[in-house]
């Protein structure tokens, strides 16, 4: 049944994602049109956003299509880790047009350049509406799992950058301040960075193999040596493969005695209740190793 729900959540997702990804790559073909006529940076800078957003969602969409390939005996966990790649590739994207956005709007605080505001708000409200209705579509599926978020987060800039696109046309054809137009741009980029920031951080969590965000591994380890045939635990280590899939092993020390009498037998499948049930970050994927005490096996330099 598991199976079956990740099968459609997945299949549903990549539905939404190819559509996101058709309106986006409409809109980046309008507004570098609309740059070229308008001469605004605002526009060109929202533009080359669109792109890193339409090669986003496209890497988001083939993430979603491999995701959905079953495991092999070389790809255990068959594509599951496509989705964080793809994530910190849509974030490192992000923040590269956010830098390059942020230093040329400065430039042209210094250098105004001419813009064609009428022209200019018609590319802004094309641009918005479509974003809206990409957001629209992505946001029932942007808590699945990274892949998903980052297209939404993507879409989402796109919208904030559309509407700095608006009102820098309107400032413009108000008061001729041609300097709007960047100081859009430069909002549009202060808007990207944080959030490709954050994003590329808990990607390069998951990718570095650190623990889950919201798991203790002193309290798992706590939690595990108090039962009763536990007598310590060792080589303790929790990393995750993708969004919501943690994994967890351990080598656990039990009593001589508990091999003699069958104790541990039923041991295994109580510690793996336990990190599934017992913490706010469920663990399905365990392994634990039980030793006698009398014949642990060698630590490695540097485990706990």
């Amino acid at each position: 049944m598991s199976h079956d729900h990740d099968h459609g959540t997945a299949t549903t997702n990549r539905t939404k994602l190819a559509w996101a990804f058709g309106i986006t790559f409409v809109i980046l073909i309008a507004e570098v049109v609309g740059a070229i006529v308008t001469n605004s940076l605002a526009l060109l800078v929202d533009a080359a956003h669109m792109l890193t957003d339409s090669t986003g969602l496209l890497l988001a969409l083939t993430a979603a299509t491999l995701v959905m390939r079953k495991p092999t005996a070389k790809r255990t966990w068959g594509f599951r880790r496509a989705e964080v790649l793809s994530a910190t590739l849509q974030s490192a994207l992000l923040l590269g047009v956010g830098v390059y956005a942020f230093i040329d709007g400065i430039r042209r605080l210094f250098e105004p350049a001419e813009v064609a505001a009428g022209g200019l708000l018609i590319f802004g409200i094309i641009g918005l509406v479509g974003n809206l209705a990409s957001m629209l579509i992505l946001a029932s599926g942007k808590d699945d799992n990274l892949n998903m978020r980052a297209a939404f987060l993507e879409v989402l800039n796109d919208a904030l950058g559309s509407v700095a696109v608006i009102i820098s046309a309107i400032i413009i054809s108000s008061t001729g301040w041609m300097q709007a137009d960047s100081i859009a741009a430069m909002l549009i980029s202060g808007l990207i960075i944080p959030r490709a920031l954050k994003l590329l951080g808990e990607t390069t969590h998951i990718l570095l193999e650190s623990t889950p965000k919201g798991l203790n591994l002193e309290d798992v380890r706590a939690h595990l040596t108090a039962h009763p045939l536990v007598l310590a635990v060792h080589d303790l280590h929790a990393s995750q493969i993708a969004s919501n899939l943690p994994i967890l092993s351990a080598h656990v020390v039990v009593a001589d005695e508990a091999f003699r009498n069958g104790a541990a037998a039923t041991l295994l499948g109580e510690l793996q209740s336990c990190v599934a049930e017992h913490f706010e970050v469920s663990i399905e994927h365990s392994t634990f190793q039980i030793e006698a005490s009398s014949h642990q096996t060698p630590e490695h330099e540097g485990h706990d």
